[in-house]
């Protein structure tokens, strides 16, 4: 028996030869700004304090851990690698934020300050510039060749310990995140720690195949969960920050949300992929292509839309101005559409506004619906719809809230919508007991569709 689980034991890599050939091109990064450091942990952009994901998804802005001493300046430390023998750097972009000075140090102790390039805040990843020749250099890999379960390495300066080696597998790729529309992570469960962040994340061929960035914590130290930019995606950045300083994304203008099993039925698909728009911008590009609320796009620019967050990674890679093939399911058909791609921007949040009006009755589904005056209509920001009053039963369950517009109902594939509480009543009615049913539902400036069943 021992031999034979000899014959078989598969020995562990050795990572030394990758360490002594990459490592001398890993760089550790410390910054300096002017505002004293307040707290240890980061502030996340767009997400409060009180927000439950601020204690689970963390950026990598790290500080020196506490000290008997007090820096009247703010210090972070982060890692990088040299992607150019000229001296262009790579890392996190919220490792050098507000940055007033940024020094690199080599793995041989020279020391440079560097210069931000420029850094794009919704990939994460900036290029920063020392002015030296002769560098040694990582050697970048292909992340589409990547395999779960492979062996990765990680090279970096948590907690401001330079050169620290880690190495584990890749747990997962294309990862999304919330508030991260635009890079498909690789999740791995290498640790990674405050200070790792903007360091090299290598193959065992020795190639760098992603950027570290975040880690899923709920004590902001690492908890076998750990997230990397795929290399591909940085470079994609850096070389237009090379070129123009900013990062040119395309747009389509449609608010879109994942295809359940339930929303699949309903709009009559052969299974739940793709991503179904719940809202199109009346002018943007898809509305003039002729795509509608309602339509589930499966495919963009020949590539297909397995799941949702497939769709703004796809459309933000095609270069605004082009004019790209769409594949989208309409009424269980399939239809081809033309699109020109425009140029994403970030947007205001906009506000919604709820209306009143006279209330009915509780339907099958547990909903009482208002039909609002035109007055209303105008000052809620919808031309059509019926408000949630209250809600009760299916409806509670399916999260629906007062104030809502249900602004049309889809049943067998079929989208109807709805101006009057009696002409929902009907279609409601035409229903046969607990069938399924699925509601295009406004709340605020954000429309989606929920699907439900009414109480038999």
């Amino acid at each position: 028996m021992a031999g034979s689980f000899a014959a078989n034991t598969v020995p562990l890599p050795d990572f030394t030869a990758l360490v002594e050939r990459q490592g001398t091109a890993v760089v550790n990064i410390s910054t300096s700004q002017a505002k004293a450091a307040t707290s240890a942990s980061p502030a996340f952009p767009g997400l409060d304090e009180n927000d439950p994901m601020f204690d689970f998804f963390r950026r990598f802005v790290p500080r020196h851990p506490k000290a008997p001493h007090f820096d009247p300046e703010s210090r972070s430390l982060g890692s990088g690698f040299i992607v150019t023998a000229d001296g262009y750097i790579l890392t996190n972009a919220h490792v050098v934020e507000e940055a007033e000075e940024i020094l690199v140090r080599l793995a041989d102790k020279r020391e440079f300050v560097a210069t931000v390039v420029g850094a794009d805040m919704r990939s994460d990843v900036a290029l920063i510039k020392i002015e030296a020749s002769g560098l040694p250099k990582v050697t970048l890999g292909d992340p589409g060749r990547l395999k779960v379960g492979e062996w990765v390495v990680a090279i970096g300066s948590p907690f401001g310990f330079e050169q620290t080696v880690t190495a584990g597998i890749v747990s997962a790729k294309g990862r999304s995140l919330p508030d991260e529309n635009f890079v498909p992570f690789i999740q791995t469960d290498v640790a990674i720690n405050p200070g790792n962040s903007g360091g090299p994340l290598f193959n065992l061929k020795g190639e760098v195949i992603g950027i570290n960035s975040q880690i899923y914590s709920q004590t902001g130290g690492f908890m076998g969960l750990s997230f990397a930019i795929p290399i591909d995606v940085a470079m994609d950045v850096q070389r237009q920050l090379r070129a123009s300083g900013r990062v040119q994304r395309g747009r389509i203008g449609v608010a879109i949300q994942e295809v359940s099993r339930d929303l699949a039925e309903s709009f009559g698909l052969p299974r739940p992929a793709g991503a179904l728009v719940s809202a199109v911008e009346a002018d943007g590009p898809a509305g003039r292509a002729g795509v509608e609320q309602g339509d589930v796009i499966v495919r963009f620019d020949g590539r297909a839309v397995d799941v949702s967050s497939d769709l703004p990674r796809i459309v933000a890679a095609s270069r605004p101005g082009s004019k790209v093939p769409m594949q989208l399911y309409r009424q269980g058909a399939v239809r081809e559409f033309m699109v020109t791609v425009g140029e994403w921007r970030d947007a205001e949040p906009g506000k919604g506004k709820a209306a009143t009006g006279k209330p009915a009755s509780v339907n099958s589904l547990g909903l009482v619906l208002l039909q609002p005056s035109a007055t209303q209509r105008r000052e809620g920001g919808f031309d059509q719809g019926l408000v949630v009053d209250r809600v009760q039963g299916a409806a509670a369950r399916a999260e629906i809230r007062p104030g809502d517009v249900i602004l049309a109902m889809v049943v067998a594939g079929k989208q109807t919508t709805l101006r009057a509480v009696d002409e929902f009543n009907r279609l409601l009615g035409a229903l046969k007991p607990g069938q399924q049913v699925t509601l295009l539902v406004k709340r605020g400036e954000a429309t989606s569709y929920v699907s439900l069943r009414g109480d038999k």
